[in-house]
Formats: structure tokens, sequence, C-alpha cells
């Protein structure tokens, strides 16, 4: 309980109190929820478990089957339309935003969820799907769909998820909510392709510029590369 008190102080810019934690926070709610819920479901009573999440669920809108395994010290900020699964296994110190799905891929039995490491940032509307692993100190971006594992200290972007960095494993609270520093690898490639499309323009226009000489029977000027051509030819090159 005074763990995900303490980890929604340091997380949340907008809690003042800790009394007002306890009041108006629905993530934590729904963590005590499920710590009961958890504890029914180990000693296997029918409905009852079901029954409680069903309550936790109408009240603070989040959906934590009572078999999912979360440490202390997590953070459900919002919360709204969370989903975590029957099988998941979330690690301490992780920041899951509304709208995530940690879900199955389909009707297989056993372990169908997500394990996620410890200190894992889930961005607003990301779905982890399918017994996979997200390791330590991984930053899932916003609307991000991930179906794959994901090695610790990564960023991960896209639908499908994509790793666009990795190997930082900070998990200080102002790395954690940096979320404006997320990489756009879709602006890379576009950046990249347009300076091609330069280049190759740049070289079309010579060779038209040359062409339009040529018809008219004026020798184009040479270059400072057909001096350097030439200049190597005539010194041996050519030979």
């Amino acid at each position: 309980m005074f763990e995900n008190i303490k980890i929604i102080k340091k997380f949340d810019p907008a809690a003042k109190s800790y009394l007002e934690i306890i009041l108006c926070y629905p993530g934590l709610h729904a963590l005590w929820f499920h710590k009961i819920a958890h504890a029914l479901y180990l000693c296997k009573l029918p409905i009852l478990p079901r029954l409680l999440n069903y309550i936790s669920r109408f009240i603070t809108g989040i959906d934590i089957h009572p078999g999912a395994r979360i440490s202390k010290g997590v953070f459900i900020d919002h919360g709204s339309g969370v989903v975590i699964g029957e099988t998941a296994i979330i690690g301490s110190g992780s920041l899951i935003f509304q709208g995530v799905t940690l879900g199955g891929t389909g009707k297989e039995s056993g372990k169908r969820h997500p394990t996620i490491g410890k200190n894992v940032v889930i961005g607003a509307g990301a779905k982890v799907l399918g017994n996979i692993i997200i390791e330590d100190h991984v930053r899932v971006g916003a609307g991000s769909v991930v179906m794959r594992n994901v090695p610790a200290g990564s960023t991960v972007v896209g639908i499908p998820g994509k790793v666009v960095k990795a190997g930082d494993s900070s998990d200080s609270a102002e790395q954690m909510l940096d979320h404006n520093q997320m990489p756009d690898p879709i602006a890379k490639v576009f950046s990249v392709l347009l300076e091609k499309v330069e280049t190759q323009q740049q070289l079309i226009n010579k060779l038209f510029e040359k062409q339009s000489l040529l018809e008219k029977g004026t020798e184009p000027p040479k270059t400072k590369e057909d001096e350097d051509f030439l200049q190597e030819f005539i010194h041996g090159d050519g030979i």
C-alpha cells in the first residue's frame, strides 16, 4: 500500500498531498481491490474474486484480472480503460498510462499475457500482446502495439512496435516522464529519402544542362571533377 502511494508522489506532479492520493486516485484503488481479489484467487475461491474485479472495474474503470501478478510500487496513472490479463506479470516501479492493454493473442491456455520488467513505462493507448517479455527499463511509446520480446533499456514505438533506441537504463522520474523525447523513426526515414531525392535532382539538372549545350553545338564547361579525372589519366591512371 505505502509503496504504491510513494510511487504516485514521485511520478505525478499533480499529487499535492498523500491524503489526496489516497482519496482521489483510481489507479491506487484498483490495485488495492486487486490485492484482495488476487489473494482470493490464490485460495481458489469461485466467483468471488471475479465479482470483486467487476466491482473494481465499475468504480475505477480499470480491469485487472484477479490472476495477474503485480509487484509493489506500480503506478497506474489516470487508469481509464486499462486492461490487464490473467497471466500478466508486472515488475516494481513500472508506470502504466490510460488505455493500456496487457492482453493475449488467442485462446491458448497457460501463460498467454506479457511479463513486464522493473521500471517500465507504457504510454497511453499502447497494446502489449501475447506471452512476451518486456525487460527492465523499457519505454513503450503511446499508441504502440508490441508483440515481440523487448530487450532491457530499449525504447519501442510504432505499429507493430520496433526498437528505435537501445541501452538506456535510466529510471529517474524525469527520464521516465519525458515522453516528448521519443524518437520518430518515420520522420528520420523521410528525411533520408528527401536528401537522396534532392541529390538525384541536382545530378539530373546537370545532365540536362550538358545535353542542352551539346545540342546547341557548344562545348560544356569542364568541371573540377573533369579536370581531376583528366590529370589522373595523364599521370598514368588510364594506362
